[in-house]
């Protein structure tokens, strides 16, 4: 059984193009997890009227963010994506964004990665804008991805919309811990941890850029030297403590 999961927020503009990506690759028996984050647009409606029993559809309620700036949404993206994990039952494990589209082989790729043994997988993407225009036919040119602990804690390779894990990682990483780190960093680091992660250069994935995106992980950085040792401070503090 797969679990896709799915933290959305105001997606209403693309979520039911990568909805439909999703769903047509899955079998029946197959979840798709959304947990909406208080959308006050029609997200939700869209959602629903696909009616397709393999959906089920949560409401994420909001826990007190302490957190300012990116950590503040960072923090959010992470608590609606621990709910989301809250209710995956599937041996198998998808992170999606609402706003990308994945390519017609995706699952069954990904599948026979896993099967062969890996714990975690991560695959290439091709970068498009919002019209689905391709900006860049390969995003691994930018990010040189690797699979070592400590290297992940300066430079992740993990995007959550192009890797998928066992429920071993699932069991080791549940529940993310509560702080303003990245989900699928943590949850890398986890596989890195306890089993073996691959990386694939198979392009799965159009990954969307339309300037409203929540994930940060295509764009330089333009956070501050403060910020940046922040962050994988407290990663490194989750990866040590937990």
């Amino acid at each position: 059984m797969i679990s896709v999961c799915i933290p959305t927020y105001n997606g209403a503009r693309f979520i039911q193009e990568q909805l439909i990506s999703i769903l047509t690759q899955l079998s029946a028996d197959d979840q798709v997890i959304i947990s909406d984050d208080n959308s006050s647009d029609a997200t939700l409606e869209i959602v629903r009227s696909l009616n397709d029993s393999r959906i089920e559809v949560y409401s994420h309620v909001a826990e007190d963010n302490p957190y300012k700036g990116i950590f503040k949404v960072m923090y959010a993206v992470n608590r609606n994506m621990n709910n989301a994990l809250k209710y995956a039952k599937g041996d198998y494990i998808f992170f999606a964004d609402q706003d990308d589209v994945w390519l017609q082989n995706k699952v069954q790729k990904i599948i026979s990665v896993l099967n062969s043994g890996a714990d975690c997988v991560v695959h290439d993407c091709k970068i498009v804008d919002s019209d689905l225009t391709l900006l860049a036919d390969s995003f691994f040119n930018y990010l040189s991805p690797h699979n070592g602990i400590w290297k992940t804690l300066i430079r992740s390779s993990f995007m959550g919309c192009c890797m998928a894990f066992n429920r071993r990682v699932l069991e080791r990483a549940y529940p993310i811990p509560s702080m303003a780190i990245e989900h699928d960093t943590w949850v890398g680091l986890c596989a890195l941890k306890i089993g073996t992660v691959k990386i694939i250069k198979d392009k799965l994935l159009l990954y969307r850029r339309h300037g409203k995106n929540v994930s940060f992980c295509s764009e330089g950085s333009q956070n501050s030297l403060y910020v940046k040792l922040k962050r994988r401070l407290a990663m490194l503090y989750c990866f040590v403590f937990r």
